[in-house]
Order: structure tokens, then sequence, then C-alpha cells
């Protein structure tokens, strides 16, 4: 009779919502990490888009280098603490295209220069198609850059930019 009155046992199985909803995260996150290591990285786009451009020393690159203007931009350039004790700064300039061709690849460099000219740091950038995937003629485009690494004692009098490497259309 003691048997007859006890609630039978019952058996602890697996959650099969439970099971499903987990195999269904899992394969999400896979897809999702498989999209993404499937994107070029950002070194890869550079050489790709800088390998057939035109370089110092061609005849094609004095002739588009000398109608490409850049012009620093102080009232967009901020500079800044990082959390190292040094400053970086965020150099502002605007870009214009006057060589009647569209422009699918840019490289440039901007220098910090001190009173005497000479340089303090710089750094080389992507600017076309990392911003904008062109620049059409007679168009303009802002551009930053950031440079880190200065003392609080550097002289950084101005900045120069320079442009390394054009592709064109």
């Amino acid at each position: 009779m003691d048997s007859f009155l006890q609630e039978p046992e019952k058996k602890r199985g697996i959650n099969k919502i439970l099971l499903g909803a987990v195999i269904i995260a899992v394969l999400v996150v896979a897809a999702v990490v498989g999209i993404i290591s499937l994107q070029p990285s950002k070194q890869q786009v550079h050489d790709q888009v800088i390998d057939s451009a035109y370089r110092e020393g061609s005849p094609e690159f004095a002739l588009y280098t000398k109608k490409i203007a850049i012009q620093y931009d102080a009232d967009h350039s901020i500079e800044s603490l990082t959390g190292m004790g040094t400053r970086m700064m965020l150099i502002g300039g605007i870009v214009r295209n006057m060589t009647g061709k569209t422009l699918i690849g840019l490289e440039v460099k901007a220098t910090v220069i001190d009173s005497f000219g000479k340089p303090v740091r710089e750094k080389t950038a992507l600017i076309i198609p990392k911003d904008v995937d062109s620049l059409g003629p007679d168009e303009s485009l802002p551009i930053r850059v950031v440079i880190e690494g200065f003392n609080k004692d550097d002289d950084r009098a101005n900045v120069r930019w320079k442009v390394t490497a054009i592709k064109v259309e």
C-alpha cells in the first residue's frame, strides 16, 4: 500500500528546447566568425590598392602630384594626452583633387615639424579607399591622421603633408 501512495519518480532528461537553442547559438556564432575571417585585413587592402599605384620617381606621379593639394586644417586638429603619459595628435587636412581624373588610391604622409623645419614624428596613412571609395575630379575630402608618441616638451610648430602614392582610374 505504501507504494501505491508514493508519487512515481520523474526521470530527469535533457531539455530539448534548451539543447536546440544552444546548438542554434553555436551555429550563429560560427557563421559570424566565418564571415569576419573572410574579410581582408587592413594591410591586405592597403597592399592591394597601393601595389599598382604611381610612386615617387615615375613621370605619372610627378604629373599628378602637382595637381593634388593638401591643406592643413588647424581647426580640426586635436592634441590630447594618452594613458601612458605621452601626447597624441589628430591632424586634420583637406585633400583637393585637381588632376581631372578620379583618384581610387591615395596614400599620404603627415609630418609634424619643429620650429627649425626638422621632423618630430611622421605617419603614412591610406586615405582612399579607407575613408571613401574614390575622389572625383575637382572634389575635396576632409582627412584625419593620428600620430602618437609626442612628449610634452616636443616642439610641434607645423604640419607638412606629402603624397606618397597615387592610383587613378
